[in-house]
């Protein structure tokens, strides 16, 4: 499964987010998603795709930035 979709999957999960609205492209907080929901976000993506971010992310707004940066953080795992 690829990352953006394991992120569709979760969003809908934690959140009760229909994964038929959601889009790649569009800022989470579109989604309603606050300040604490995207922390918590943060904290759940860390423990399912077992990575760790150094820092709360500024630069990352869409499901499309999100998972390019858990792709980033996994290539070490993978090789």
């Amino acid at each position: 499964m690829k990352t953006i979709e394991q992120l569709t999957q979760l969003l809908h999960d934690k959140f009760d987010i229909d994964t038929a609205s959601l889009q790649p492209d569009l800022p989470l907080a579109e989604y309603g998603l606050d300040s604490l929901a995207l922390a918590e976000l943060l904290f759940t993506i860390e423990e399912e795709f077992d990575v760790k971010f150094p820092d709360r992310p500024e630069n990352i707004n869409t499901l499309t930035e999100l998972a390019a940066a858990i792709d980033e953080l996994r290539l070490p795992q993978q090789a």
